[in-house]
């Protein structure tokens, strides 16, 4: 089915077959990333692949290609697992792209849609399977899918996965794989317990890492606004004038998504809004509407940290720091995409001054701050300012010391949400979860 290999520059010497190559080139691609150039050779070999690279570099397709080529040449199954609906939608739909001229076949299996159509998509013997842990747990359970031909096993986002606590649902669905397959798995970071599962569920792999864990996008220009509570939404409304191009605004819970997109309805700007209480329908919609431009501002919890595939978003903005450091790199990710630029704006109380520090522990840089009220250490309390003012992030944590220091700054849990219907199970230390996530 795959013809011999191009010995051309860009995705020509990859070991890439001629009809995949076709698909590249028809879609406006001729120069592989460096996570797709690294990954593909190794992939198309059939050896395991421990893939890290910050988000917004391709993966989708480092998997894609090698996976698609594979199944071609030696039959078999393809399995890909993702944390939420969005991205196995989005996976699925780049799987079908490169590989619709050479009659593949997909099914998707996600919670929130109709789990019979699901079923009826499983009999039509898909080549590659698209799921989300929960969905595709259950059906196993129904027995309406048999996962015993699987030849291809990609974790997307494991890290993720792990910290929407899925590994319970990872263990039941890898022991009904076969052990004779070929494994990749992809994430922006890498903890220790991403390399557990590597070491138990993957034979010697390879790891391709063109960025350090945890690094952001060299094109984002990041910056954290000090302001207290009352004056976050002035502030918001100030950037949503000075910057004219899409914006996409993270909150911690779908309360307060709700709320601000009402608020910033009101300024005049067209928002959608996206977390686990809209269905599947309502947030693929605002998805699209985001995406074409209807909507020029999407607010969302982290169900779209990683599941947004948007292309020239002007400006993230986390109205609320993240309850997981590690959903920064993500929710910043969302711009400079694709070799662009980008703006990142964070907003942070004057009491975080411990989250702004491991976030910079995370990124490994010094984030410029830019104070909007004045703090008064020696008192405990705060003072607005009448004007903005630039300050250097040693002066905002020496300024913050006693907040830091005294009780009420106590480091707190953190904690990680699932969304929609999926299953998930609470990870050792995450009881004191957010009730409404």
């Amino acid at each position: 089915m795959l013809e011999n290999i191009q010995e051309n520059p860009g995705f020509n010497n990859l070991g890439i077959g001629e009809k995949l190559l076709q698909a590249l080139a028809k879609s406006g691609l001729s120069t592989p990333t460096p996570i797709q150039r690294e990954s593909i050779p190794v992939a198309n070999l059939g050896k395991d692949l421990l893939g890290v690279a910050q988000t917004g570099t391709g993966k989708t397709l480092a998997f894609s290609i090698p996976m698609i080529q594979r199944l071609a040449l030696y039959k078999g199954r393809g399995l890909v697992l993702l944390p939420t609906r969005e991205l196995a939608v989005q996976v699925d739909e780049t799987i079908r792209k490169y590989g619709r001229e050479m009659g593949l076949r997909t099914a998707v299996l996600i919670g929130g849609e109709n789990i019979n159509r699901q079923i009826n998509a499983l009999r039509s013997e898909p080549h590659i399977i698209v799921a989300t842990p929960g969905r595709l747990n259950d059906l196993l359970t129904r027995r309406a899918v048999k996962l015993n031909e699987v030849k291809v096993l990609v974790l997307d986002e494991a890290d993720m996965m792990l910290d929407m606590g899925f590994m319970p649902q990872i263990e039941s669905i890898l022991k009904t794989i076969p052990r004779d397959r070929q494994t990749m798995l992809f994430s922006a970071t890498m903890p220790s317990e991403i390399i557990k599962l590597a070491n138990a569920y993957m034979t010697t792999p390879l790891r391709v890492e063109v960025a350090p864990s945890g690094t952001t996008a060299t094109n984002v220009d990041q910056e954290i606004f000090v302001v207290d509570k009352a004056g976050k939404l002035g502030q918001l409304e100030n950037l949503l004038h000075e910057y004219t191009g899409s914006v996409l605004i993270f909150c911690r819970t779908k309360y307060g998504v709700r709320n601000l997109t009402e608020k910033i309805c009101q300024m005049g700007c067209k928002a959608a809004e996206i977390h686990s209480n809209r269905s599947q329908i309502q947030r693929r919609k605002a998805l699209d509407g985001f995406r074409d431009g209807r909507y020029r501002v999407l607010v969302a919890t982290d169900i779209a940290a990683r599941g947004i595939d948007v292309s020239g978003i002007e400006l993230v903005v986390n109205y609320d720091l993240p309850d997981a450091i590690n959903d920064y790199v993500h929710r910043i990710g969302r711009t400079a995409r694709a070799g662009k630029t980008g703006k990142a704006i964070s907003f942070a109380d004057p009491s975080q001054a411990w989250e702004i520090k491991e976030i910079e522990k995370l990124v490994k840089k010094t984030v410029p701050l830019r104070e909007i009220v004045k703090l008064q250490s020696s008192a405990g309390t705060r003072q607005r300012s009448g004007q903005r003012r630039q300050s250097s992030g040693r002066n905002f944590h020496k300024a913050n010391s006693t907040f830091s220091s005294s009780k009420n700054f106590a480091r707190r849990k953190k904690t990680s949400g699932g969304f929609g219907s999926e299953k998930r199970t609470s990870r050792p230390g995450n009881s004191r979860r957010r009730k409404n996530w």
